[in-house]
């Protein structure tokens, strides 16, 4: 058994020592190797826009991601690359949310 399939494993039977690890490091949990904050930080968001997260959520992710490298234009790529399982509905109700983490007045008017 590789590693991989024994950290599932022991996440599946809810192993404290295997969740507090992954919750505590996030990838880095699983290698030793350099952990790619932006990356992670690019799915941490992805995974708040699927959850319909709080804007003040959605700000701390993105001003995090983008200490770490993250453009503006990577941040919008994130939902629209989520865009496609979150539906219609979610992705119209957390634009807004996603706009105002990242400094913009989309109610402006132009």
């Amino acid at each position: 058994m590789d590693q991989l399939e024994r950290l599932l494993r022991q996440l599946a039977i809810n192993d404290e020592q295997s969740l507090e690890r992954v919750l505590t490091r996030g990838s880095a949990a699983v290698t030793d190797a350099a952990p790619r904050p932006k990356v992670d930080l690019l799915v941490e968001l992805g995974a708040l826009l699927a959850l319909g997260a709080a804007t003040t959520s959605i700000r701390a992710t993105v001003r995090r991601a983008l200490v770490a490298g993250a453009t503006e234009s990577e941040i919008v790529g994130v939902l629209l690359a989520v865009a496609p399982a979150l539906g219609l509905a979610r992705v119209a109700s957390t634009a807004p949310k996603l706009a105002l983490a990242m400094g913009y007045d989309i109610e402006a008017d132009e």
